[in-house]
């Protein structure tokens, strides 16, 4: 009865690394069992050329399921940074990617790099725009940072996606009115979070749904892997903190993540 329950409510996972090796060997089955929850599609950001194998090697096996993004994620970047921007080029041109992600700025594990942090996020934000793709951004410890990069671009098309906001509610008004999404997954869920009350005002028109895993699983889970089928404990935490059925949850955020990564 649960199964089938959940098969008629429909999510969209939009930011997961199925590649990473904790899932190794395990895809197919967990691929499977997240479908019986409700959960139809996966959005997989790349991290460097590291992760580019295993990524596509998803999106064959399963078109349409697994769906492409590339990028150069923030705690990748090192001095020759240049190299692997120069990859994310020549691969764009293949057409298949939704996204450009994983991008942005982490200030929370190494702030050596930064200054080439900032080039590539500042690279990568205006291959969107000349692409006409939107963006995965990382920003921990950085969305105020982040917000004022992408402001002193003055881009023409922006569009996108905060994965896994964390910031105040003064920042979450100010990135939904600059036409950007606010990706939510398992914090939501954290007892001390603070962000169920930040996303209590935060219209379900401006949000996406994310599990980022293997990171991040959702509670009673937290600290565990966090498994493609979890997506549906967000996504019933989503649904309490906005006072609605898990149906409305479903339909609204499966259709902003649509009309978002057109798919």
């Amino acid at each position: 009865m649960e199964s089938c329950y959940f098969c008629r409510v429909q999510l969209i996972d939009t930011h997961i690394h199925l590649y990473a090796e904790e899932y190794e060997g395990k895809q197919s089955e967990l691929i499977a069992l997240a479908q019986l929850a409700g959960i139809q599609q996966f959005l997989l950001p790349n991290i460097d050329s590291s992760s580019l194998d295993g990524l596509h090697r998803l999106v064959q096996n399963y078109p349409d399921i697994c769906i492409p993004m590339m990028g150069l994620h923030p705690c990748y970047v090192k001095e020759d940074f240049d190299i692997e921007l120069e990859k994310v080029r020549s691969l764009l041109a293949d057409g298949i990617y939704k996204a450009i992600g994983e991008i942005g700025l982490d200030k929370y594990w190494d702030l050596k790099y930064l200054p080439q942090q900032e080039e590539a996020l500042r690279i990568q934000l205006q291959l969107a725009e000349s692409y006409n793709l939107p963006v995965a951004l990382h920003t921990r410890n950085a969305t105020r940072e982040t917000i004022e990069l992408i402001k002193a671009l003055s881009l023409t098309k922006p569009k996108g996606v905060f994965h896994c906001f964390g910031g105040t509610l003064e920042e979450a008004r100010e990135i939904t009115e600059m036409g950007y999404y606010l990706g939510i997954g398992g914090v939501l869920t954290f007892k001390n979070s603070g962000l169920d009350a930040i996303i209590k005002e935060i219209p379900l028109e401006y949000l996406v749904l994310e599990t980022d895993g293997p990171y991040l699983a959702p509670a009673p889970h937290r600290g565990k892997r966090n498994d493609p089928a979890m997506l549906r404990l967000i996504a019933e935490k989503l649904a309490e903190v906005k006072g609605t059925s898990l149906e409305e949850v479903a339909a609204l955020t499966s259709a902003n993540a649509r009309k978002l990564f057109g798919i």
